[in-house]
């Protein structure tokens, strides 16, 4: 009897966990790793942070040196596309009209950087971040400092993009669509510190702006619908990033904000598998589906789909995690976006000083949690969220009470 195939679709950080988790479980039958991409799988962080800032090489984000996938048996084949695939007969359909057949296929397909989708938004001023050529690109662009940068979104992606501008010396306008940055994620107050931060340093904001296109003429500018021009010499899009899920919408596979699965990371077709930022999967913990595309979801459901096509119990537990960087901020958030939203946030440290953590609370129960240049706290805080139990939010923002006890 031949051994089992598993076809991952995709050679980032997730796909790159599915072929670790299998083989350090034991599974001994064929592995195809598929990238679009010809580099080995790496992971995205440095994209914006280290790498971008000049703080280390490029390799440094590879998942695994690149004899890995060898010495496991491995078969990475790079600048190969998914296309679709045929559930019943167990194909896969890839670039170049060549087909593969699978026991288990694994979508880890990714996704790709939002256009800006104005006018002039096609011009060699105009940088996305989402690759490593994206990254070195950007990189080349703002080391020499002395240049107009303007980043489009203020979000994550962009504020640190801000942040690795200025390092090099560059002038930085940040235009953010939302009234303060960062308020869909941690909120007004908490996105407002953040917004003095980087005016501290000498970004310039215009929040709640709309921008209507990129002026690529005699002198490069950023027009807004108010018909201000912003100066540019580089202008970055940071607007958000949007699944590829092209290959499970073909196949006829669920999809809604990404390709749909259980707790186990099962599509809605049999033998057919989605991780990391291309999958929306069903949280046991809050009761619903919810898709994130930063790199702690790709390891977590990287490892549930291994156990899955092992056979072995498999349901996404990971609270999800994620950090930044910027100046001299360092800060980790866990937690649930949809329950934070809204929830009432009780500080424990000195916020002006930016060295707290911040809970967020509903019913009394904390849902989320940031801490800001705390360190070696993130277990109490998933220990929190975890235990659902209700707190008691004037010891939880008592820094004499040990955090361990509550």
């Amino acid at each position: 009897m031949s051994k089992p195939t598993v076809v991952i679709a995709g050679a980032g950080l997730a796909g790159a966990t599915v072929a670790t988790e299998l083989r350090e479980r034991g599974f001994d039958g064929r592995i195809l790793l598929l990238g679009a991409e010809e580099h080995h799988p790496y992971i995205r962080p440095p994209l914006s942070k280290e790498y971008l800032k000049g703080e280390g090489g490029i390799d440094q984000a590879d998942v695994h040196p690149a004899a890995w996938y060898a010495d496991n048996a491995v078969e990475f084949l790079p600048g190969i596309e998914a296309g679709s695939f045929e559930p019943v007969a167990h194909e896969l359909f890839v670039s170049e009209g060549g087909r593969i057949t699978y026991d288990s296929l694994v979508l880890a397909t990714g996704a790709h950087a939002r256009p800006l989708g104005v006018p002039g938004s096609g011009h060699d001023a105009v940088f996305a971040l989402r690759t490593r050529e994206d990254s070195t690109r950007l990189r080349s662009a703002i080391k020499p400092g002395g240049r107009r940068v303007v980043v489009v979104g203020s979000g994550w992606i962009g504020l640190e993009v801000a942040a690795a501008a200025r390092r090099y010396g560059n002038h930085v306008t940040v235009l953010g669509h939302s009234a303060v940055p960062l308020s869909r994620s941690i909120g007004r107050e908490l996105g407002g510190l953040f917004e003095r931060l980087h005016r501290e340093q000498g970004v310039t904001f215009h929040n709640g702006a709309s921008v209507v296109g990129v002026d690529a003429g005699a002198e490069q500018a950023v027009v807004l619908a108010s018909g201000e021009r912003i100066p540019a010499d580089v202008v970055v899009a940071g607007v958000g990033a949007v699944p590829n899920t092209l290959v499970a919408e073909r196949s006829g596979a669920r999809v809604a904000d990404g390709i749909l699965t259980d707790r186990g990371m099962r599509a809605s077709i049999e033998d057919i598998y989605a991780v990391g930022d291309a999958a929306d999967p069903f949280l046991p913990a809050i009761g619903r589906h919810l898709r994130s595309e930063h790199w702690a979801n790709a390891i977590t459901t990287g490892k549930v789909a291994a156990h899955a096509i092992l056979g072995e119990r498999a349901s996404y537990d990971d609270i999800p995690y994620f950090y930044t960087d910027q100046y001299d901020l360092g800060m980790e958030f866990s937690g649930y976006a949809p329950l934070a939203a809204g929830a009432r946030v009780v500080y424990r440290g000195d916020v002006e000083s930016r060295e707290f953590i911040a809970f967020w609370l509903r019913n009394d129960r904390v849902v989320a949690g940031m801490n800001v240049n705390v360190w070696d706290v993130q277990d109490d805080i998933q220990r929190l969220i975890r235990s659902g139990e209700r707190v008691d939010a004037e010891r939880l923002a008592d820094e004499s009470v040990d955090l361990a006890a509550l």
